[in-house]
């Protein structure tokens, strides 16, 4: 009875702590993942007060968690969706996962941290925060801007390659043969293809089997389903998250719509609990002496996903500004990032690489939204004072790279 009352009064006073802290990001008008991190830090191991009773229920509550973060970032999407994204917008994934990806495994490798851990870093520094971005989108009122399908088209492309790098990561992370590794990438790709297929053809038919007008058996059945499936990934060694995803994406239209409502609080209070979990196996005194090699990465990776960002546009015929917006917006890191992260620490492969993930993704989930507001404006002012002093100079010939730079004057294209 005694340690069933210690367990109420830490995992209490963690939601409890957990709302305070939401509250005061939204507040201050920023994401509150690196609140959450903070706190895991000062309830973890090496902190101020570390937990005891409550610990193993918040390791489930994390799972649960990014389960939930899954799901509902399927439910954005159908397949139809994300089968069109995929023909028409692959270029721009592909120079994504260049730019992006290639930092973070050379970090590892020249950190001496092995090719496990590159290829974990490498998903670190990759993958964008779908729900930063999303929430600087609503706030700063550019979602009916003409770069956001842009936007949204990479973290689509991010999300599916996600079905595959996270079975890839698992299967080494486990050590496992490479032919076993080869037929865990086989069954996943052969799960996603057949998930994605009966979406498209039959994707009414399971939308219509879910549905329901009362809101609570709604709940149970698409929240069971999830669980269920994601199991049943986790036994044939497949991402538990992916299955997750696959059933947000097979829903569709007012289920789809209905379920996010009811399960948009859950998702906030098991991804607050993730994300603490995450911080509670950090130990703060690792965190400075990897504090300059996290920074020298967060500030090549943005400038990455900047240059990712207003390439895409560009390719996608977006006016100057708009393509220095979508470079800006695409910054942040962070569910994903600690997820693929928190894969790594489970298995123990490097003591080194949490601590290094943990003051990442600190840096770029504040400084993302920083960029989503401040790139255009910085940007086109140095390419304005550029081109005035190009204008200065005898002209000898038109550069192309000034041509492309040059700002527009019809306000419409930006929108």
């Amino acid at each position: 009875m005694h340690s069933s009352a210690i367990f109420l009064i830490e995992f209490g006073a963690i939601i409890l702590g957990l709302g305070l802290l939401g509250r005061l990001a939204g507040r201050l008008q920023f994401s509150p993942i690196p609140l959450y991190l903070l706190a895991g830090l000062a309830f973890g191991k090496g902190g101020l007060l570390p937990l005891g009773a409550s610990e193993e229920f918040v390791a489930i509550g994390a799972e649960i968690g990014v389960i939930l973060l899954l799901l509902m970032l399927g439910l954005e999407y159908t397949a139809s969706d994300l089968v069109s994204n995929l023909k028409t917008q692959y270029p721009a994934g592909l120079v994504d996962m260049a730019l992006n990806a290639l930092p973070g495994a050379a970090l590892a490798l020249l950190l001496g941290w092995g090719p496990v851990a590159a290829v974990v870093l490498a998903g670190v520094t990759w993958i964008s925060s779908s729900g930063v971005i999303a929430k600087v989108l609503g706030d700063l009122g550019r979602l009916g801007n003409r770069e956001t399908p842009v936007i949204l088209s990479i973290l689509v492309l991010e999300d599916l390659a996600m079905a595959v790098y996270l079975p890839i990561i698992t299967a080494l992370l486990a050590g496992v043969s490479l032919a076993a590794g080869s037929v865990t990438l086989a069954i996943a790709l052969g799960v996603a293809g057949f998930v994605l297929f009966v979406a498209v053809r039959y994707g009414r038919v399971i939308s219509r089997f879910v549905s329901s007008d009362d809101p609570e058996k709604l709940l149970l059945v698409v929240l069971g389903l999830t669980l269920l499936v994601a199991g049943l990934a986790q036994q044939l060694q497949v991402s538990a998250a992916v299955g997750a995803f696959l059933v947000g994406i097979a829903l569709s239209g007012e289920v789809a719509e209905g379920a996010h409502n009811l399960l948009a609080p859950l998702r906030d209070l098991f991804a607050a609990v993730f994300f603490v979990f995450f911080g509670l196996h950090t130990d703060p005194q690792s965190i400075p002496p990897v504090i300059v090699p996290a920074l020298a990465l967060a500030v090549v990776t943005a400038l990455t996903k900047i240059a990712t960002g207003y390439w895409a546009a560009r390719r996608a015929g977006i006016s100057p500004k708009g393509r220095w917006r979508a470079g800006g917006t695409l910054v942040a890191r962070g569910e994903f990032s600690i997820v693929i992260a928190g894969l790594a620490v489970t298995a123990g492969i490097e003591p080194d690489l949490g601590p290094l993930a943990t003051a990442y993704v600190l840096v770029l989930v504040v400084l993302g939204p920083l960029t989503a507001r401040y790139t255009e404006p910085v940007a086109l002012r140095l390419t304005g004072r550029r081109a005035a002093s190009a204008d200065a100079r005898p002209a000898h010939g038109t550069s192309p790279a000034a041509e492309a730079l040059e700002p527009v004057d019809d306000a419409a294209a930006d929108r």
